[in-house]
């Protein structure tokens, strides 16, 4: 089933029932990692990015900085190549457990996010998507997903996309313990993928 209205009701009292248990559990870590990166690092503790949330709206996206300060304006910008020297000595281990990605507890607080759904997309995006992947925007953006535990950056973004919107059609609330369960298991295997060299040769989501 889609998500409807009383789906989304009950995803928001997850969301916040599920986040502030996370991060009240999680708190002397969050601290112990806020005080590593500012020790080793200068720069900010939080990184924010503007993302697409729903229904097109605009918001800040936080993660833990991972990597050195103004990174997007160096190298790659946005797109992260593997072993990319922006990125610092604890974002490397940040990255691979995906601790990096947990102040966005935050945004879910907030209204902007969900644990579940689809990844909040780059602002470019939104003049990409056809008629079709614009429904990609109906939910909101998640911290993990069905794409994430389907290939993560191993997947093209039309790819991604796709499994975002069999997400959608297909929408329940056994669907998404299922997408938290697996997450849980590709975290702690440290499964998923990696992204492709030729990422922004081949990915139209990734020419800007």
């Amino acid at each position: 089933m889609s998500v409807t209205k009383i789906n989304q009701a009950f995803k928001r009292v997850f969301d916040l029932v599920c986040s502030l248990f996370i991060l009240l559990l999680l708190s002397p870590l969050l601290i112990m990692i806020a005080l590593a990166i500012k020790i080793t690092s200068p720069g900010a503790v939080l990184f924010k990015q503007m993302r697409l949330g729903l229904d097109g709206k605009i918001f800040w996206m936080y993660k833990f900085r991972s990597m050195v300060p103004n990174a997007v304006n160096m190298g790659s910008g946005m797109f992260v190549e593997k072993d990319d020297p922006r990125i610092t000595a604890v974002g490397k281990l940040l990255r691979k457990t995906s601790i990096d990605e947990l102040p966005q507890l935050l945004n879910i607080l907030r209204g902007e996010m969900s644990l579940v759904g689809p990844r909040p997309a780059p602002l470019h995006h939104l003049k990409l998507y056809d008629e079709r992947q614009k429904k990609r925007l109906t939910v909101k953006p998640g911290i993990t997903g069905w794409a994430q535990v389907k290939g993560r950056l191993a997947l093209y973004w039309p790819q991604r996309i796709e499994l975002d919107l069999w997400y959608i059609d297909n929408y329940s609330v056994w669907l998404d313990l299922k997408i938290l369960v697996i997450t849980v298991a590709v975290v702690l295997f440290r499964r998923g993928g990696t992204a492709k060299a030729d990422r922004k040769e081949n990915d139209p989501f990734m020419k800007f």
